[in-house]
C-alpha cells in the first residue's frame, strides 16, 4: 500500500518527501483536454404541452383511446454546505481557478485513500517510516485524532438534518458503494455513494401549487421520498463545440452530495417544480445546503413516462442535469408531449438519458440510459459503515463531539418553510396564499416584518403594498429582495404618511417609483419637491369638484338617473386635475352633496 502511494513518480515522490500534505495542488494543466466528439442533434421546436395538475391526465391524442397518464419522478443532487469535500481536506469554493482546489485523492492518484481511512491504516511510526513528513502530520492531526470518522461529519450532521426534516427514517447504521461509469470528470472510474443502505429513507415531502396560476387555488399535494445518500460529487466537463474537445475541470469532484430520489408521483412539470423548490427553501432553511441552482448546487434529474389508465407504466427516459427550476417544467412538459406524439404514431420510447436544451426547449437524446447492472455496484472497501447514534443507544463513555446523535439534531430543527406560512397567517391575519408568496421569495418574510415593525399600518395593508408594488417592480427589473432599492425603512415611512393621510394612495405610487430610481431621498423629501402633499382646503376642493359636474353633463344625467358607479368616473377626474393630491374619501362626499342639491 505505502509503495502504491508513494510510487507515482519522481515528482510526487519528493513532494510526499519534503511533507507538503494538506492542500497540495495537482500538477495536471489548468484544463485537462479530452478529446471528445460533441455531436449537436436537431431540435423540433417546443411545443405547448396540456398541463393538469389537478388530475394527471393528458386529453387523449389522434388514436382516440384513453387519456394519457404522465408519471414524474426526480433525482435531486444538493451541494452540501461544507468547507470541506466528503472524503478530502480539500476546500469547496466556488469559481475557484480550474484545478486549484485538488488533492491526490480527488485526482485519484493510485494508492491513495479517503481521509480518515487512510490515517486509521497506519501508526505515528509507520507515516514517519513512509517518509510521509512531518508537515504531513502537523497539517493532518486534527483528522488524526477523529480518524475513526473517516469522512466528513459536517455532511453526516447535514444528511441527517435532511432526512428528519423530510420525515425519513434515519439508519443508524449506513454503507458506502461503488459506482462504476467511464466519463472524463471521474478519474477513478467509481463515485462513492450509498445504494444499498444509504443514510435516510421512506419519507414525504408536502407541497403546494395553483390551479391555473390562481393563487387564491392552491392544493397541498405530497411525494415520497425513497431514500436519501450520501455521495461525493464528479469534476465538471466543459464543452467545446467548435474545437470538438472536452475540458476537465477537478475542483469539483469529491464535493459532498445529498441525492434525494423522489417516487414517481407527480403527473406535470408544474408540479415538479412546486416540489423541487419546497426542497430547496427547506434545504436554505436547515442550512445544509445553499441550493443555488444557478451555481449548480442544486441539479435536478427528471424520471418521465406516459402510459393508459390501468396499464403498466411506460418506457422512461431520464432527462439529465437540469440546473433551473423554470427549465425542469419545462423539459417535463415538453418530454411528455414528445413521448404521447412518438406514440400516439406509432413509434417507440427509448429507454434513454436525455439532455434539456434551454435554447431550443426541447430535450435531445445524449446515450442509452444504463442499467443498474452496468453500474457494477459493489461494497466500499476502503470505508467502514457508517455508524450513527441516538439517546438511547449513545454509549456512556463516548467522545460526545466524535459521534452524531439522531435525537440532539431533531431537537435542534429550525421551523420549516410550511410551519412559517403557518405562523404568519395566525400572527398578521392575513391569506394562506400571501403568505405561500412571502416565504417562497427568498427574503421577502423579513422584509415586510421589518417594514410592519416600523408602520402603524395594518399587516393586510401592508401585503398589499408587498405582493402588488414592490414584487411587481422586483420581477420587471429582474431583481431580488437583498438588491431592491426601496429598503424596509424607505417603504415604512412612504406607508407611515399614507396612513396619517399626508398623502393619497395614487400618490404614494408616485413617491414609490421616484424611491425605486435610488438617489437617496426620503419620501417626505420626494412628497415635498414633488408637491404631493393631499389639498386640505375644503373651499378648494368643492370649486375642483364643481367643475369638473359642469364639464361632464352626461356622467351627471346618468347618475342622477341612477348609476351611482359613474361616481367613481368623476372622482378620478377630480384626482387626475389635482395630481392625486386630493382624498378620494372627501371628494366623493363633496361630489355626492353637490349632485344632491
Amino acid at each position: 500500500m505505502a509503495a502504491a502511494a508513494l510510487g507515482c513518480g519522481g515528482g510526487w515522490r519528493r513532494a510526499w518527501r519534503r511533507g507538503l500534505g494538506g492542500l497540495v495542488p495537482v500538477p495536471i494543466p489548468a484544463l485537462v483536454h479530452v478529446a471528445v466528439p460533441v455531436p449537436i442533434p436537431a431540435c423540433r421546436p417546443p411545443r405547448v404541452v396540456a398541463r393538469n395538475a389537478g388530475g394527471g391526465a393528458v386529453p387523449a391524442g389522434k388514436s382516440g383511446l384513453a387519456p394519457w397518464v404522465p408519471v414524474v419522478g426526480l433525482e435531486i443532487h444538493a451541494q452540501i454546505s461544507s468547507n470541506s469535500k466528503l472524503f478530502s481536506g480539500s476546500q469547496v469554493q466556488f469559481a475557484a481557478p480550474p484545478n486549484s482546489l485538488v488533492s491526490f485523492f480527488d485526482a485519484s492518484l493510485p494508492g491513495t485513500l479517503p481521509v480518515g481511512a487512510f490515517l486509521a491504516c497506519f501508526s505515528l511510526s509507520q507515516c514517519l517510516q513512509m517518509r510521509l513528513g512531518m508537515a504531513f502530520v502537523r497539517t493532518h492531526r486534527y483528522t488524526w485524532a477523529l480518524a475513526e470518522k473517516v469522512l466528513n461529519r459536517r455532511c453526516v450532521e447535514a444528511a441527517v438534518m435532511t432526512g428528519l426534516a423530510l420525515n425519513c427514517s434515519i439508519n443508524k447504521k449506513s454503507l458506502f458503494d461503488r459506482k462504476h461509469y467511464f466519463y472524463a470528470d471521474l478519474p477513478a472510474g467509481y463515485q462513492i455513494t450509498q445504494q444499498r443502505v444509504p443514510i435516510a429513507v421512506n419519507g414525504s415531502l408536502s407541497y403546494s401549487l395553483c390551479i391555473d396560476n390562481k393563487m387564491s387555488q392552491m392544493v397541498t399535494k405530497t411525494v415520497r421520498i425513497k431514500q436519501i445518500q450520501l455521495e461525493q460529487d464528479s469534476g465538471k466537463s466543459l464543452h467545446d463545440d467548435s474545437r470538438s474537445q472536452t475540458l476537465v475541470d477537478l475542483n469539483r469532484a469529491g464535493v459532498g452530495l445529498m441525492e434525494v430520489v423522489m417516487e414517481p408521483d407527480m403527473c406535470c412539470g408544474e408540479e415538479a417544480a412546486a416540489a423541487v423548490r419546497e426542497l430547496q427553501l427547506i434545504l436554505q432553511t436547515l442550512g445544509s445546503s445553499q441550493a443555488i441552482m444557478a451555481e449548480g448546487q442544486l441539479r435536478v434529474d427528471a424520471n418521465v413516462s406516459v402510459h393508459h389508465p390501468g396499464e403498466p407504466y411506460g418506457v422512461r427516459t431520464e432527462v439529465k442535469n437540469i440546473n433551473s427550476i423554470r427549465f425542469l417544467a419545462k423539459a417535463i412538459d415538453y418530454e411528455i408531449q414528445r413521448q404521447i406524439e412518438e406514440l400516439e404514431n406509432g413509434g417507440t420510447i427509448l429507454n434513454e438519458t436525455r439532455a434539456f436544451d434551454s435554447k431550443l426547449g426541447c430535450t435531445v437524446p445524449m446515450r442509452d440510459k444504463e442499467g443498474m447492472q452496468d453500474y457494477r455496484f459493489m461494497p466500499e472497501p476502503n470505508l467502514p459503515p457508517l455508524i450513527l447514534y441516538d439517546t438511547k443507544s449513545l454509549p456512556a463513555n463516548v467522545n460526545h463531539q466524535q459521534v452524531v446523535n439522531i435525537d440532539w439534531i431533531h431537537e435542534r430543527l429550525p421551523d420549516l418553510p410550511s410551519a412559517k406560512r403557518a405562523k404568519l397567517v395566525e400572527l398578521y391575519g392575513i391569506l394562506p396564499e400571501h403568505s405561500f408568496t412571502l416565504v417562497n421569495e427568498d427574503g421577502l418574510t423579513e422584509f415586510f416584518e421589518n417594514v410592519l415593525k416600523q408602520t402603524q399600518m395594518k399587516p393586510k395593508k401592508v401585503i398589499g403594498w408587498i405582493l402588488n408594488d414592490l414584487l411587481s417592480y422586483l420581477k420587471q427589473h429582474s431583481c431580488t429582495v437583498k438588491e431592491s432599492p426601496v429598503s424596509s425603512v424607505l417603504l415604512a415611512d412612504l406607508l407611515n404618511l399614507l396612513e396619517k393621510k399626508e398623502i393619497s394612495a395614487s400618490a404614494a405610487k408616485q413617491v414609490f417609483e421616484e424611491l425605486w430610481k435610488g438617489e437617496g431621498k426620503t419620501p417626505l423629501e420626494i412628497v415635498k419637491e414633488k408637491q404631493l402633499q393631499l389639498i386640505e382646503d375644503r373651499e378648494e376642493l368643492e370649486q375642483i369638484c364643481q367643475a369638473v359636474i359642469d364639464e361632464h353633463e352626461k356622467e351627471v344625467m346618468a347618475i342622477k338617473a341612477g348609476n351611482q358607479k359613474i361616481v367613481n368616473k368623476l372622482i378620478g377626474l377630480v384626482q387626475r386635475a389635482t395630481q392625486g393630491r386630493s382624498n378620494p374619501v372627501l371628494v366623493k362626499q363633496i361630489l355626492e352633496k353637490k349632485l344632491s342639491e
